[in-house]
C-alpha cells in the first residue's frame, strides 16, 4: 500500500476519533440522563427499580429504645423524673405494596403494608424484658380532662381505681409495643366509642404491626421525571384537615421512600409522613461515599420542630410548647403526645433540665437520609423520633398526686435501611459503574485520536527532516552574475536527464 495514502487514511481516522470522542462529551450526559429516565420511571417494565419500589428488598429494621422510670414514687410526690435508656429492641420491618393500580393521568394508587418480626439476635434484651413507663390512659387522659366539672374528675378518678389502672405501667416490652389486655380499654370502647385509637389490645405500636399506611396516589414520572415519587393524594385528600394554616395542612414531597433524580445542593427532601400526621423537610448538609457510589446527606433542620414563636410558619402546628416538641395531639384522638427528636436533640435545652438521664449527641439522635442525587434513591436511611406524653398534677384525679409539669420521653426508635448485596452490585453497576466507563470512553476517544493525527504529523516531518540531510544540492544560475541558490534536489526540481537515468552518490551518470 503506498505510504502517502496510509497516512492520509491514518489522519482522516484520527480526526473523526477525535471528533466522535468530543461528541460524546456533550451527548454522553444526555444520553446517560435519559437512561436514567427510562430506568426509574414507575413501570413493572423496569425490574429492577420497579422492584425495589414495589417490595423494598433492602434490609429495613425498626430499633426501639424504652425510658424506664426509676423513681416513679418520687415523681408522685413532685420529684423530678430519672430515666434510664433500655434497649436496643430490634425488628425487622417488612414493606410490601398491595392493590397498586395505574391511572391514565400517569399516576398510581397503593396501599403499602408493614410487618415487624423481632430478632433476638440484634437486640439487647428480649421482649420479655420489665420496664416502668407512664401509664398513657391514666396521666394523658387526667390531661385531657382537666377543664371537666370537678365532679366529673372525680368520678373519671373512681373509674380508674376501679379498673386498677394506675399512673405508671411496669410490663414487658413486648406488651408496650404490641398491647395488652384493659379492662378499662373495653369499657371505654363500649361507652365511650372513638375516645381511644385502638378498638382492641392497648399498646404503643399496636395499630401499626401488620396495617398500612393508607391509600398513597402517586405520580409515576412517564409524563414529566420531576414529579416522580410526589404524592397526588393520600386518602382521597390533596390537604390535611389537622393543622391551623394552609400551608401546615399542605401534602408535600413524597411518600418518603423515593425522589425525583437529579437532585443538586439546592435541592431538599419534603415527604409526607402518615405517622407524624403532616409534611416533613429535609435539607442538605454534605456530600460523601457509600461503597463507592457518591451521595449527598440530608438532615433535619432546626426548624423541623421549632414551635411558632421560634419560626412563624409552624404557629399552625400549635398549640405548641418548646421548641423542638411537635404536638401531634390533633391526630392521636386529642391525648397529650409530643414528638421530638431522640434525647430532645435540637430542642430548647430547658426540656433537658426536667428529666434527668439524658444526653443528646448528633451520631446517635440526628435523623437522616443519604441520597444518591443522580437517581433520587437513598442509600442509607435513619429515621429517628422520640414519643413524650405531657403529665401534670390535675385536681380530683388523684392519681397524678404532685407530679411537676413535665414532658416525659416514653421511648424512642429509629426505622432505618441500607442498599446492600445484589440490589447494592446491581445499582453500582447499572447507574455508577457504566456511566463511569462512558465517561472514560469519551476522553480515551479523544486521547486517541490526537495520538494518531500526532503520530502522523511527526512522521511527515521526520520523512521531510531525513530527504533535506540525505540528498545532494544542485546550482541554479538565476538572472545574470555570479549570484547563484542552492536548494535541494527533490523529483520535481532534478534535472530532465537525471529523471530519466540511474545516478550514483555523486551524480554521476551510470
Amino acid at each position: 500500500m503506498n505510504k502517502s495514502k496510509l497516512a492520509v487514511g491514518l489522519l482522516v481516522v484520527g480526526t473523526l476519533t477525535v471528533v466522535f470522542g468530543t461528541v460524546l462529551v456533550f451527548v454522553g450526559p444526555i444520553i446517560i440522563d435519559n437512561q436514567i429516565v427510562k430506568n426509574l420511571v414507575i413501570d413493572p417494565k423496569n425490574e429492577m427499580s420497579y422492584t425495589m419500589w414495589k417490595d423494598v428488598p433492602v434490609p429495613f429494621f425498626m430499633t426501639v429504645y424504652f425510658f424506664n422510670v426509676l423513681n416513679p414514687t418520687e415523681v408522685l410526690a413532685g420529684e423530678k423524673p430519672m430515666v434510664e435508656q433500655r434497649g436496643p429492641y430490634v425488628y425487622r420491618k417488612r414493606i410490601q405494596k398491595q392493590n397498586i393500580t395505574f391511572h391514565p393521568n400517569h399516576t398510581v394508587s397503593y396501599l403499602e403494608y408493614r410487618s415487624y418480626f423481632f430478632e433476638p439476635s440484634m437486640s439487647v434484651g428480649n421482649e420479655s424484658d420489665v420496664v416502668t413507663i407512664p401509664n398513657m390512659l391514666v396521666l394523658g387522659a387526667a390531661v385531657m380532662m382537666e377543664n371537666l366539672p370537678f365532679p366529673v374528675r372525680l368520678m373519671i378518678s373512681t373509674t380508674f381505681k376501679t379498673f386498677k389502672e394506675g399512673p405508671f405501667l411496669t410490663k414487658s416490652v413486648g406488651k408496650l409495643m404490641w398491647g395488652y389486655d384493659s379492662k378499662l380499654v373495653d369499657f371505654l370502647n363500649k361507652w365511650l366509642p372513638g375516645m381511644l385509637p385502638s378498638t382492641g389490645k392497648f399498646g404503643l405500636f399496636a395499630e401499626f404491626n401488620n396495617s398500612n399506611t393508607g391509600l398513597f396516589t402517586i405520580h409515576t414520572g412517564e409524563d414529566d421525571i420531576r414529579l416522580i415519587h410526589k404524592v397526588d393524594s393520600w386518602n382521597g385528600m390533596t390537604k390535611l384537615t389537622n393543622w391551623k394554616t394552609p400551608q401546615c395542612n399542605m401534602i408535600n414531597g413524597t411518600a418518603g421512600q423515593m425522589w425525583p433524580p437529579f437532585m443538586t445542593k439546592e435541592s431538599t427532601l419534603p415527604f409526607y409522613s402518615p405517622d407524624a400526621c403532616r409534611s416533613l423537610e429535609m435539607v442538605y448538609q454534605r456530600e460523601g461515599i457509600m461503597e463507592g457510589i457518591p451521595l449527598y446527606r440530608y438532615v433535619a433542620p432546626k426548624t423541623l420542630f421549632a414551635n411558632g414563636s421560634d419560626y412563624a410558619p409552624n404557629e399552625g402546628f400549635c398549640p405548641c410548647r418548646q421548641s423542638g416538641l411537635l404536638n401531634v395531639s390533633s391526630c392521636r384522638s386529642n391525648s397529650p403526645v409530643f414528638i421530638s427528636h431522640p434525647h430532645f436533640y435540637n430542642a430548647d435545652p430547658v426540656l433537658l433540665d426536667y428529666v434527668q438521664g439524658l444526653q443528646p449527641t448528633e451520631d446517635q439522635h440526628g435523623l437522616f437520609i443519604d441520597i444518591h442525587p443522580e437517581t433520587g434513591v437513598p442509600l442509607n436511611v435513619s429515621i429517628r423520633l422520640q414519643l413524650n406524653l405531657y403529665m401534670k398534677k390535675v385536681s380530683g384525679i388523684t392519681e397524678t398526686g404532685k407530679i411537676s409539669e413535665v414532658m416525659m420521653p416514653m421511648m424512642w426508635f429509629e426505622e432505618n435501611g441500607y442498599i446492600d448485596g445484589e440490589i447494592l452490585t446491581t445499582f453500582h453497576t447499572n447507574l455508577v459503574l457504566l456511566p463511569k466507563v462512558m465517561v472514560y470512553m469519551q476522553y480515551c476517544f479523544i486521547v486517541l485520536g490526537l495520538a494518531t493525527i500526532l503520530g502522523v504529523v511527526l512522521l511527515y516531518y521526520r520523512k521531510k527532516a531525513s530527504l533535506k540531510k540525505n540528498l545532494p544540492t544542485v546550482i541554479q544560475n538565476h538572472g545574470v552574475g555570479p549570484h547563484v541558490k542552492l536548494f535541494p534536489i527533490t523529483p520535481e526540481n532534478m534535472p530532465l536527464s537525471y529523471q530519466s537515468e540511474e545516478c550514483d552518490g555523486n551524480m554521476n551518470i551510470k
